[in-house]
């Protein structure tokens, strides 16, 4: 028996997710104190209902192998801007169509038709919004004469050749994936100071920003940005905030509440914790999870079904110190009360073996559903002693609810 194809371990890797699938692209791993970048002809898809990976072809324009890029699916494609090639970093639009039938996934490299592109830069994040992609922030270089705003762009005093300067910038660019044009608005307030390696979230038309990287220090700031009147305005917690870091991500898990996880600490420590950030109080929450043995970071972050966060790949070691330790294992965050619907099929397909005859009996859509989540439970299964009257009543009250 063949084994089941797995996603290989990576860092600097992009993922979005559609409710269906989550998708991963690119990255790298370290090999003998060299990184490595993950092949570039390939797009992984992890099944949200089974938990099972499938490896799909990408043909047409390619782009390099990359990390460091920022991705995320508008009107079913999957567009990737910037990153970091064996070049160094970029500043092209991939645009991939993951919602297809066929094996082979179309990929191209997208030519903007108006507008000026962003500089070259990886590590930043972005929002989407009506159609529209909003990056933020970054590392990457610009010529002297385009560093125009010292408050904009802040030079990294460690990286520079000639005439060309590498640093971290706070600028927010606009994508119309219809009309392909790139603009630069005007935003108004006080901006967040230029970072790179933070994350972002977006609900509705706030694009939230939490931490990240500014020179030599990492910090667990919150910034707002309006999406409608590109007004920027900080968030100051009422509560204890979580200790400033890198390389984490920020995931939106409800209309008022956002989940933070992993990263690196101030003082380069990989980190397990997890925290909810509350709009409506503007408190943070620690939350107890049962993935605190497995610190991550420049890891990918999406939200999965019933406000799961699905986090994948990253590493659970200093990367820039240890040449191993990426990961290639897809955690679970519960970070909502599960409906009762998902927790009788979550009930009944962990038991399969004990339902397996009622499961024969379901109506077809939610037979198909219960058995896509017994595969789910089978690499984990383990033997549960259950009375038969609790089996009994949970069948019947999943039974009556769907029926």
């Amino acid at each position: 028996m063949s084994e089941e194809p797995v996603a290989r371990e990576r860092s600097g890797h992009t993922a979005a997710a559609d409710g269906q699938f989550l998708y991963v692209w690119g990255g790298y791993v370290s090999v003998a104190d060299h990184e490595v970048f993950l092949p570039n002809d390939e797009l992984w898809l992890y099944d949200l209902e089974n938990g099972l990976w499938e490896r799909r072809d990408v043909c047409g324009t390619v782009p390099p192998a990359m990390s460091g890029t920022c991705g995320c699916i508008v009107n079913e494609e999957l567009y990737i801007f910037g990153g970091c090639c064996d070049d160094g970093q970029t500043n092209e639009v991939k645009l991939q169509s993951v919602f297809t039938v066929f094996r082979c996934i179309s990929k191209a490299t997208l030519t903007p038709r108006s507008g000026s592109l962003p500089s070259p830069r990886d590590k930043l994040s972005c929002w989407v919004h009506e159609g529209r992609i909003i990056y933020f922030g970054g590392y990457g270089h610009k010529l002297l004469s385009e560093i125009t705003d010292p408050k904009s762009f802040i030079v990294d005093e460690a990286s520079w050749a000639e005439d060309i300067f590498w640093g971290w910038n706070n600028e927010v660019h606009e994508f119309d994936t219809e009309r392909s044009s790139w603009t630069e608005p005007q935003t108004f307030g006080r901006a967040p100071a230029p970072r790179a390696a933070h994350a972002s979230a977006s609900i509705g038309s706030k694009g939230y920003v939490c931490g990240g990287r500014i020179r030599e220090t990492r910090t667990s700031d919150m910034f707002c940005l309006d999406l409608n009147s590109w007004t920027w305005s900080e968030i100051v917690s009422s509560t204890v905030a979580p200790l400033g870091r890198s390389w984490h991500t920020l995931t939106a898990v409800s209309d008022t509440s956002l989940f933070l996880f992993g990263g690196l600490s101030v003082d380069c420590r990989p980190m397990s914790d997890g925290w909810i950030f509350n709009l409506e109080t503007k408190g943070w929450t620690e939350m107890e999870h049962q993935n605190k043995d497995k610190p991550r970071l420049w890891h990918s972050a999406c939200q999965g079904r019933d406000s799961d966060v699905i986090v994948f790949g990253g590493s659970h070691d200093y990367i820039l110190l240890v040449d191993k330790g990426h990961c290639n294992d897809a955690l679970v965050f519960q970070t909502q009360p599960y409906p009762l619907m998902r927790l009788c099929q979550d009930f009944i397909a962990s038991h399969a073996s004990v339902f397996q005859s009622q499961i024969l009996c379901l109506p077809p859509k939610l037979r198909n559903a219960v058995q896509k989540r017994t595969i789910f439970f089978r690499p984990s299964r383990k033997s549960q002693n259950c009375c038969s009257s609790c089996i009994y009543n949970l069948m019947q009250w999943f039974l009556l609810g769907t029926i």
